[in-house]
């Protein structure tokens, strides 16, 4: 959104100055139209200091979700694309979605087909919107296609903030360990550091290795400070810039035990969710699976997919390539190879979805319940250490004395 400066006159004849905001000029002159002022002289405000501060770009997935139930129900109830679009622009609280919205109403007026005018912001409508949309303005069912869109969209999202509730857990009480050591080792150990100098008393190992890491602590704090960082910064820049690094990461964390086989059903429960949707709208099948590899959000279940991309294109089954692969359980490949025999692929894709999300609620149920004690005495043995470090050695001094 540009803002426009404008010299005008007023219904009384008065001359009139000023700014306003608007996608383009057609909408600035509307704009000071509605306001009863008579524009003479228009031009796009240049620099720094005229352009519009937003905090933030992307919008929430939760906002997007949410529009898109509702952008769905409008269809539905019979309200023009345009009018729509409008309505939802007027009340969404997401400033950047209502920006985009303004946008692509005034390319439907000018006679954009939605899914185009959609397409010109991938950062806010993501691929599989676009073509659903697309598919379903082309067969005349966009009402059905926006209902499947919303119900995909709102499974995804309930699936990703499953996954991370169970994963925030353990790291929240990992950084409580962490806290809890730290102020162990700059509060209490010191306290008994010059105590055993005094007596000169051989220490155990551990009493030791405890002192050692206290004395650390105390004085290099800063260096271990930046070395966290350093390696934080790393792993961001090698995640980002090296794909091999990327890949093997997240083989990594599929191959993790108790978490990697949660975000292994996490991510074959997305990856038939959305073929199965795409399916479902007429997209066509080569190009459903280009994107889907990049909706998965996985490079190891990615790779898989543009595998069976290529197979198909060579004229071979869509199940080949998961046979051969260990991250896709037999289960899957199984019924993908039925739906291939019997044309009914979208829907044993929806079953395979529905069995994945069931069992990534199971899994999450379970593992919720073992966090907690396992964290506990985690914490347990943390603490119960260091503090057994220290009295121990002094058992022994007592005795000498």
């Amino acid at each position: 959104m540009a803002i426009y400066k404008y010299i005008g006159r007023s219904k009384e004849g008065k001359l009139k100055r000023g700014t306003v905001d608007a996608i383009n000029k057609t909408q600035a002159i509307n704009k000071l139209r509605e306001q009863g002022i008579s524009p003479r002289e228009l031009t796009e405000a240049k620099g720094v200091l005229n352009k519009e501060i937003t905090i933030g770009h992307q919008v929430k997935q939760q906002d997007f979700v949410i529009y898109c139930r509702q952008f769905a129900t409008l269809i539905r109830a019979g309200v023009s694309i345009v009018d729509s679009t409008n309505i939802l622009a007027k009340q969404t609280e997401s400033k950047a979605l209502k920006k985009v919205l303004m946008a692509i109403e005034e390319d439907i007026r000018s006679g954009i087909p939605f899914s185009d005018a959609a397409g010109k912001y991938p950062k806010v409508f993501p691929q599989i919107f676009v073509n659903m949309v697309r598919a379903g303005e082309a067969t005349g069912n966009l009402d059905e296609s926006l209902d499947r869109l919303a119900t995909y969209l709102e499974k995804q999202y309930d699936l990703k903030k499953k996954v991370q509730s169970t994963m925030a857990y353990p790291i929240t009480l990992i950084i409580v360990i962490i806290a809890v050591v730290i102020f162990l080792m700059v509060t209490i150990i010191p306290n008994f550091t010059d105590m055993f100098s005094q007596f000169d008393a051989e220490l155990p190992r551990i009493t030791k290795f405890m002192l050692g890491v206290s004395n650390v602590v105390q004085k290099l704090w800063w260096l271990v400070i930046l070395i966290v960082l350093a390696i934080g910064f790393l792993f961001a820049f090698m995640m980002r810039q090296n794909k091999a690094f990327h890949y093997g990461v997240h083989v990594a964390m599929l191959k993790a035990p108790i978490f990697g086989k949660l975000l292994q059903k996490s991510a074959i429960a997305r990856m038939s969710r959305t073929l199965a949707s795409l399916f479902s709208s007429s997209v066509p099948i080569l190009q459903a699976l280009t994107i889907v590899e990049k909706v998965v959000n996985n490079p190891v279940i990615g790779k898989i997919v543009l595998e069976a991309r290529d197979s198909l294109e060579k004229g071979n089954k869509l199940s080949e390539p998961l046979e051969k692969s260990w991250v896709i359980p037999p289960l899957v490949t199984q019924m993908v190879a039925i739906g291939e025999e019997t044309g009914s692929l979208d829907f044993m894709l929806e079953k395979i979805a529905d069995f994945y999300e069931a069992e990534v609620d199971r899994s999450v149920d379970t593992l919720k319940s073992l966090i907690e004690p396992v964290m506990i005495i985690l914490l347990a043995v943390v603490v119960g250490t260091i503090i057994l470090s220290i009295m121990v050695p002094m058992f022994t001094i007592y005795q000498q004395i």
